[in-house]
């Protein structure tokens, strides 16, 4: 029994037409711009198909993506998988984000440790939460700060501007998040 999904293949063809559609694009058009035909890719998008690399690739060149992105959009086969935590034998202090959920899923969750850049703002389409796991931070969302300290928690809903930065060594910020192929909330006028 293992700690992740059975190898098995990934569903692929709803990350296309999602792309596809959101890019506001004809199979017809997506067909001449990749040089695949429009049957192959209308089996591809209904999962009759699995494209090879190459066609993945060209597939993705169309829809103004990359293959890697159209995979890690994809539909995963199973729906158990288990993240194990990171063995480090030496104490390591720079700066990580690790990745809490593999694939394709409706909830993004990431593992944010040590100091963060307090320059860089974030702004997200859906729902995001900021759990505080050990040491503090300091969040400006909406022209406001937010001190937080082990165990808080702060909810943003889509489309507001945050940035955050450790104020302590050894933080770590858990963040989880709607993912963004997620409709969860219309988009709002800015």
């Amino acid at each position: 029994m293992g700690d992740h999904k059975d190898q098995q293949p990934v569903r692929v063809g709803a990350a296309v037409r999602r792309r596809r559609r959101a890019l506001e694009l004809t199979l017809a058009v997506v067909a001449e711009r990749s040089g695949l035909s429009v049957p192959f890719l209308s089996q591809i998008e209904n999962d009759r198909a699995r494209p090879s690399r190459t066609s993945l690739e060209k597939l993705a060149d169309a829809l103004r993506t990359t293959a890697v992105e159209l995979l890690a959009a994809a539909d995963p086969a199973c729906s158990v998988d288990v993240v194990r935590a990171e063995d480090a034998t030496e104490p390591d202090f720079a700066p990580k984000v690790r990745s809490l959920v593999r694939g394709h899923h409706q909830l993004h969750a990431s593992e944010f440790t040590g100091d963060h850049d307090a320059g860089r703002e974030f702004q997200h389409r859906n729902d995001e939460l900021m759990y505080v796991a050990d040491g503090a931070v300091e969040i400006e969302a909406e022209g406001r700060a937010y001190r937080l300290g082990r165990g808080d928690t702060l909810y943003l809903t889509g489309g507001v501007r945050h940035r955050w930065r450790a104020t302590v060594p050894d933080t770590r910020v858990i963040v989880v998040a709607v993912a963004e192929h997620i409709e969860a909330v219309q988009d709002r006028p800015r």
